[in-house]
């Protein structure tokens, strides 16, 4: 079973790059969603992952965020609605998986260089104000599952220079008697591979994705919609202040300067 499920995981890989190569140029922008979304899904499928949404409301122009437990999150996300990601760039080379958030609009930023985050902010704004959905993990990082990292600033002036709100949505993996799944996290040392591994291996895992209240950004500031952000997805999540990480200032930097190298997300 476990070899007959990458098996065809890989061959789902190759038939993502396949369309990223042959038909994208060719489909509308409807079309290229379509396919991310169908393609998405199908990748949870594969890795025996039952999907779960709770999004009743219609996901506004906005700057979509959520909490980071998984390179499965992307896929979760756009098994709903496909996003342009902001991801760090070692993402870009990851085998396969890399070349195909390339290819779907993800939005690589490389750590530490101050030129890369003004171009990729004003990429952010530009984005959101012709209806795109952006979508970034605030904790910069992934945790494990049980716990919510300080959510980081500087990526919500986006929201605010675009006259959006922020969509908050809380995410998380669960076996079948309801308890956070072990083999969703992905943290630590663990590679890619050994990740995919493992969650192949794994059994009777649900994603599930709520849509929380949008956050309105008028008169807001960067630092309050972290904060807000944050607590909202903890209290989705069903968490109590004993079993997240103690709280701290949202790291707060001027788009266009070094951001703190963990603001960029995993």
């Amino acid at each position: 079973m476990f070899v007959f499920r990458l098996l065809r995981l890989i061959a789902h890989l190759f038939k993502g790059m396949a369309i990223c190569a042959f038909l994208f140029p060719f489909t509308s922008e409807k079309g290229r969603e379509a396919h991310i979304r169908r393609w998405s899904r199908k990748l949870l499928r594969i890795c025996g992952i039952t999907i779960r949404i709770d999004s009743p409301q219609p996901i506004p122009r906005s700057l979509l965020v959520a909490n980071h437990v998984s390179w499965l999150d992307i896929f979760v996300v756009n098994s709903l609605q496909p996003c342009r990601f902001v991801a760090k760039s070692d993402i870009r080379g990851w085998p396969l998986i890399g070349w195909l958030c390339a290819k779907t609009g993800t939005i690589f930023i490389s750590r530490g260089k101050a030129s890369d985050v003004r171009r990729i902010f004003k990429g952010l704004v530009e984005s959101i104000e012709k209806g795109e959905h952006v979508a970034f993990f605030p904790e910069g990082t992934t945790a494990p599952q049980g716990t919510l990292l300080p959510f980081h600033a500087n990526l919500f002036e986006a929201a605010i220079d675009a006259k959006a709100e922020v969509q908050p949505y809380a995410l998380r993996y669960i076996d079948r008697e309801g308890k956070l799944h072990p083999a969703a996290d992905f943290i630590g040392d663990m590679s890619i591979a050994e990740s995919i591994l493992t969650i192949l291996k794994a059994k009777g895992m649900t994603a599930e994705l709520k849509q929380l209240p949008v956050i309105n950004t008028e008169g807001a500031h960067r630092r309050d919609l972290a904060r807000a952000s944050r607590e909202a997805i903890a209290a989705g999540l069903g968490y109590s202040s004993e079993e997240i990480s103690p709280v701290s200032s949202p790291a707060d930097i001027q788009p266009g300067t070094v951001p703190d190298p963990q603001a960029v997300p995993r």
